[in-house]
């Protein structure tokens, strides 16, 4: 599939135009764990290997919106190799020591010099990740907290929707658009747009990304992820990202998953 980044949007969006760009490896004081490793010795020394989790729903769930087809194409073979190829460039390496998911993704980034297996790692993150941010009958409209800071930092929830879906839809190539928590104003992201602090900390902002890059590199904490690489929809939608990406945001977001991430990262 293809690859790249870019874009604009009028409230803060930022974007990486490649994937060796800055970013901070630093320890988040928020912690979305893998914890399914199997650990096992190998000549004395202890190695991880990571296990295909399963989306949190039958694959026949999302239907009539995302197809059983599509899932088993795209959790089962897609999802499914990233992590049989993950272990294998792990193994024997001080990644595959114990290390979390999250921590192998931070440590392969390399503060934006890429480890082999930093593509493998983060796609294995991303996906479960979106997998977790859908689920039957999703869509609508959040609540509470959640609600409150997207109509303060977008102006209002229509807003916040204008904004997400361009920015999926013109994501070049592969890759993915995130809602991130932006905390205290942590991040360095010396290479991207608009990467000074705002005025405001602990603020929503919509994010997007090249091929397997994600917000975890530079310390935001991820709320909610949309995958645009072709794979994700073109059984369902061919070629219409844009229809794909509205059918996500009007009938399959978990916004009750979006809100306990916010109280996580908050």
């Amino acid at each position: 599939m293809a690859s790249a980044a870019a874009a604009a949007s009028s409230t803060p969006t930022i974007w990486l135009t490649g994937q060796g760009l800055g970013g901070r490896s630093t320890r988040l004081p928020f912690h979305w764990r893998n914890k399914k490793m199997e650990q096992r010795k190998t000549g004395g020394q202890i190695s991880a290997t990571f296990e295909l989790k399963p989306p949190p729903y039958p694959l026949n769930a999302l239907e009539p919106h995302m197809s059983k087809d599509t899932l088993e194409f795209h959790w089962g073979k897609h999802h499914r190799a990233y992590v049989d190829n993950l272990n294998k460039q792990i193994v024997g390496t001080e990644l595959g020591d114990g290390k979390s998911l999250e921590d192998v993704v931070i440590a392969s980034y390399n503060k934006g010099d890429l480890l082999p297996a930093f593509n493998n790692a983060g796609q294995v993150w991303n996906h479960d990740f979106f997998w977790e941010s859908m689920k039957p009958g999703g869509g609508g409209k959040p609540s509470g907290e959640l609600l409150g800071l997207i109509e303060r930092d977008f102006g209002s929830f229509e807003k916040f929707l204008e904004e997400f879906k361009a920015a999926a839809a013109t994501q070049f190539g592969s890759g993915w658009a995130w809602l991130v928590y932006k905390a205290n104003n942590r991040a360095d992201v010396a290479n991207a747009v608009n990467p000074l602090p705002s005025e405001k900390d602990k603020s929503l902002l919509v994010v997007k990304t090249p091929n397997a890059v994600n917000p975890l590199v530079w310390d935001y904490s991820p709320l909610l992820t949309i995958d645009v690489w072709e794979h994700a929809y073109y059984l369902d939608f061919q070629n219409r990202r844009p229809d794909y990406i509205s059918v996500f945001m009007d009938k399959l977001v978990s916004w009750e998953s979006v809100s306990k991430r916010l109280e996580t990262a908050t």
